[in-house]
């Protein structure tokens, strides 16, 4: 006997996959983070005060970026290098995109030296990644975040 599933189920189980994500998900676990003497760190250990003052204060910024539902933090130390990656899940789709790009690289713009870093915001998930740009904590954590999130 064959077993056929309708197109229309097999998108909406596609579909209810790919909202059910959550910020677990999302998090480095202890097999992906790379070679190179890495320690988790309790905290933050954020590169410029910006992206943590946005981390801990987040309600402050709720009526310009939503309503934050659940966030977490992941900090790590090695020799050369440290960081936090932050991960917010949001009630509704992210929308401070203009005001968070302000907080962090002010009139620049955009990541410099000085306040390298980066966002991705994917409906109602944000990760900032406070860790300098060649960093393969960044590295490792991007590639896992924007797969997941596609």
């Amino acid at each position: 006997m064959k077993i056929t599933i309708p197109l229309s189920t097999l998108l909406l189980l596609l579909t209810i996959n790919s909202f059910s994500q959550t910020i677990a998900d999302l998090k480095l676990k202890p097999k992906e983070i790379p070679k190179g003497g890495y320690i988790a760190s309790d905290g933050n250990v954020c590169i410029t005060p910006q992206a943590c003052t946005f981390y801990n204060d987040i309600e402050t910024y709720s009526n310009i970026v939503g309503t934050v539902k659940s966030k977490a933090i992941q900090s790590f130390k090695s020799k050369a290098d440290r960081g936090s990656i932050m991960y917010f899940e949001f009630d509704h789709v992210f929308k401070g995109d203009r005001f968070l790009q302000g907080l962090l690289w002010g009139k620049d713009g955009q990541p410099t030296d000085e306040h390298p870093e980066e966002y991705l915001a994917k409906g109602r998930f944000l990760v900032i990644w406070s860790l300098h740009p060649d960093s393969p904590l960044k590295e490792k954590s991007e590639t896992k975040v924007e797969s997941i999130l596609q």
